[in-house]
């Protein structure tokens, strides 16, 4: 029986091409999206973790990207609550850097450049009295204090799946396209499962290349195209530290070669600190934070707090490569993070669009335009996302904590912390989670912190999780809480549900 023919196939299961298939597929478009390994195992999981307009990237004059990002942060925020958040960010005034006058117009000009409507505005902080100051070394008497929101990026790119994969997308990840033809009027894929090594093929209309930093090489290797691909791959750098404040906001640090560096509270217990920027060569897949990336996020820590921040203090540290298109910039902090949209569409031919850039808080505007460069080749609805929900966002009146206090009652015998993570990573989904549980035993055995069967069951049949790292690092952060031993024991418990599933490694409902 030959394999149906899709409107759209999408190379690349990080949040651009996980957006791109969820709007297409709610215009109307049958999708077929393909990821060599987990959905937001590259980039799209190595983020800072926030939902931010780009406050420096004033700088560099890029007004459009930061006007697109900051109406965008308050979509985004409406969109889903349960994983994107506010977040008040202190900015100390640093003598010798950026004078005071230039940091005020910086954030006048961000408090109203996109139309800010529900986050509160800039306000001036006096560090020798405000909580926030306490933390800090004496001599950093003054701060402005300004709005973003903080996002569990990695759930972000799962729930645009499910999303897509709901209105009708077939959703592969662990499959590998080794070949892109023209063919016919369509483009035919040559697919791979890397789990199993499975071959199989499949048809579109129009392809997409959201492969992040393998964009370069999809268009080299898989696509066979004539000419280089103009990106620029440039490593960030992140670390985890135990809690080095009490408040809950966080901190963005100047440093004297221009650099901005952030200090977030994470996972309750931890701060977040970064990132760095350099070029980078090689397989992203092996990117990893460097002894001097760690040795200068430390030390520009260790410029602003009263307690010194140590390398020896790192629990977790992680790399992302980000696939910026290459407009010559001299440093890399200086390289464009707009996005670039390029379309290649031979007379009578089907169109291949490729994407550059981008960042993670304009992911559901790229694929608006993405969409908007292919609508003359496909016929499809119009742009739907603006006002829509991801799933999980549909909070009651009062939000999260109100959902917490539903679910608490329904299951007394979970702890308040425990709902509150739940809520948090699964919004109104967690009652699909919580009634996948066996009556006989409530939730299943524990392997760690509070993670459960019934949780990691709902993981691989709802999310296509199928190792420990896709739930430790990726669905959660338990990583951060699990041993090594505990971690071990749940890889196992893993594989032999794989090892026993009829239905191959494929988790989640056919799309």
């Amino acid at each position: 029986m030959p394999s149906p023919i899709y409107d759209l196939a999408v190379i690349g299961g990080g949040i651009n091409g996980c957006g791109i298939a969820r709007d297409a597929a709610g215009r109307g478009l049958s999708v077929y999206l393909c990821e060599r390994d987990d959905l937001g195992g590259a980039t799209s999981s190595a983020s800072t973790k926030l939902i931010h307009g780009g406050l420096r990237y004033l700088e560099y004059y890029e007004l459009r990207l930061v006007r697109e990002a900051l109406i965008e942060r308050e979509i985004l925020l409406r969109a889903a609550p349960h994983i994107i958040r506010p977040l008040r960010l202190i900015l100390p005034h640093h003598e010798g850097l950026r004078p005071r006058w230039l940091l005020r117009l910086g954030l006048f000009v961000y408090d109203h450049l996109g139309g800010r409507r529900t986050l509160p505005g800039t306000r001036a902080v006096d560090l020798r009295r405000d909580p926030a100051g306490a933390a800090l070394k004496p001599g950093l008497d003054f701060a402005f204090e300004f709005s973003d929101c903080w996002a569990d990026d990695s759930r972000l790119v799962v729930i645009n799946a499910i999303d897509a994969r709901s209105r009708g997308a077939t959703i592969s990840p662990r499959t590998r396209c080794v070949a892109a033809e023209r063919s016919g009027g369509t483009w035919t894929l040559t697919l791979e499962r890397t789990d199993t090594g499975a071959p199989s093929t499949v048809s579109a209309r129009a392809l997409v290349n959201a492969a992040g930093p393998w964009v370069g090489d999809v268009l080299r290797h898989v696509v066979r195209a004539d000419s280089p691909a103009p990106v620029r791959l440039v490593k960030g750098s992140h670390i985890v530290v135990p809690r080095l404040f009490e408040h809950d906001r966080a901190y963005m640090f100047q440093n004297a070669d221009g650099r901005i560096v952030f200090a977030i509270p994470y996972e309750r217990d931890f701060t977040l600190i970064g990132t760095t920027d350099q070029d980078f060569v090689g397989d992203p897949a092996t990117a990893a934070a460097e002894p001097g990336e760690i040795a200068y996020l430390c030390a520009t820590a260790s410029e602003y707090f009263r307690a010194a921040v140590r390398p020896e203090q790192v629990v977790w540290s992680y790399s992302g490569v980000r696939p910026l298109y290459d407009d010559g910039a001299s440093k890399a902090q200086e390289a464009t993070r707009d996005y670039v949209l390029d379309l290649e569409a031979p007379a009578g031919q089907p169109p291949l669009l490729s994407v550059f850039g981008g960042k993670i808080t304009t992911y559901r505007r790229l694929a608006e335009a993405a969409l908007a460069r292919l609508s003359g080749h496909l016929q499809m609805k119009a742009a739907w996302t603006a006002t829509a929900r991801l799933p999980g966002g549909d909070l009651p009146a009062g939000g999260a904590a109100a959902l917490a206090q539903t679910v608490r009652a329904a299951h007394p015998a979970l702890s308040e912390e425990h709902v509150r993570r739940l809520v948090g990573a699964y919004g109104t989904r967690v009652e699909m989670m919580l009634s996948d549980a066996r009556r006989g035993d409530g939730l299943g055995r524990s392997f760690g912190a509070d993670l459960t069967e019934a949780e990691v069951d709902h993981l691989i049949a709802e999310e296509w999780a199928c190792t420990a790292a896709d739930v430790l690092w990726r669905r959660s952060k338990l990583g951060l809480r699990l041993t090594a031993a505990e971690a071990a024991t749940l890889e196992a418990w893993m594989a032999r549900r794989r090892a026993s599933s009829a239905s191959g490694l494929v988790a989640g409902r056919p799309g």
